[in-house]
């Protein structure tokens, strides 16, 4: 996974150094998803074809509002693959270190869509999802310690080799900048779901940024009250906890006593998959522009309502332009 160094490969020109504003790692996939909603997936006649995952979703997003961002992850050596390779490219993502694994599928993941709030999901990652095999060894340990912020995932955490190249990635950045876990918890994932959160914990050890829904938080920290989840997280290491909690908002709390308590937008949900992602990338945007808290976790969280009024998750990342229009509104239009 490693690529070579030259004037245009993105690491350096003209003999400057040249790092990514993100690095994500973690899950990719294929999402199908029905062109008809509020229909059982037994009577879905039509489909459509999405690049998925949540490591890849976020690096959409962050690129699609002007960040230049790179993923780690591994597809199938199959079609599939190669579709999530032209689709990654297709939304400005650098994909040098998306590398395929002979004999495993690309992952394959159905959705139903019954909106507002029922989206239910079908994995298919059998016999093991290539991206899991990431191993440590091939990590570009130079390139993940000088991106201006690193996001990783739960996911990634819930079988070797990933586990190990995940917690490596995170010991080598050494919180050199914003490292964010994305607590992505997936029990179906899990072998054992009761086994996850010692692997949690250690994550957290080295990241500086920890980003959860109400269930991820009490996954990792035992608690489901946000402000004490907030607190716990804090307690880890982190400079930043974010809880997501649906339709009550979005609580973030720092380290320094910086505090932001913000409504969700007023919006009519179309699929609300992939607007945690959205959320995710704008939320990168905005630590890496150096805004305040509030104005972080506004921008992030019109993000994620845009996407929940689309069916599409990747394509359906928002613009600059799009997401200011919705803050400035006070909702999605």
């Amino acid at each position: 996974m490693r690529g070579k160094t030259t004037e245009d490969d993105g690491k350096t020109r003209r003999g400057k150094p040249m790092g990514y504003d993100l690095i994500t790692m973690g899950r990719i996939g294929v999402d199908l998803y029905p062109l008809q909603t509020g229909v059982p997936l037994p009577e879905v006649t039509s489909f459509g074809k999405f690049l998925g995952g949540s490591a890849a979703n976020v690096a959409v997003a962050a690129a699609r509002l002007g960040r230049r961002t790179a993923v780690i992850t591994r597809t199938g050596d199959d079609p599939f693959g190669t579709y999530l390779h032209q689709a990654l490219r297709g939304f400005g993502v650098d994909d040098r270190w998306v590398v395929p694994v002979p004999g495993l599928p690309t992952p394959v993941t159905f959705c139903e869509v019954f909106p507002p709030d029922d989206f239910p999901l079908y994995f298919y990652r059998q016999p093991k999802a290539p991206d899991l095999e990431i191993e440590a060894r091939d990590l570009d340990l130079d390139a993940i310690r000088a991106a201006r912020v690193f996001w990783v995932t739960g996911t990634g955490l819930c079988e070797e080799p990933s586990r190990a190249a995940t917690l490596a990635a995170l010991a080598h950045r050494a919180k050199a900048g914003p490292t964010v876990l994305d607590l992505d918890w997936r029990p179906m994932f899990w072998r054992d779901p009761r086994s996850a959160r010692p692997f949690y914990a250690e994550a957290l050890r080295h990241a500086t940024v920890a980003v959860g829904n109400l269930d991820e938080v009490e996954v990792a920290t035992g608690l489901r009250e946000p402000h004490a989840a907030a607190r716990a997280l804090l307690d880890t290491g982190v400079d930043l906890a974010v809880v997501k909690q649906g339709p009550e908002g979005v609580l973030a709390v720092g380290r320094d006593g910086e505090q932001a308590e913000v409504a969700p937008l007023p919006v009519e949900v179309l699929n609300g998959l992939g607007a945690g992602d959205a959320f995710g990338g704008s939320l990168c945007h905005g630590l890496l522009a150096g805004w305040d808290l509030v104005r972080t976790v506004r921008h992030a969280n019109a993000a994620g309502a845009l996407v929940a009024s689309r069916l599409e998750c990747s394509s359906a990342m928002p613009t600059p332009r799009e997401v200011q229009a919705a803050v400035d509104a006070g909702a999605v239009r």
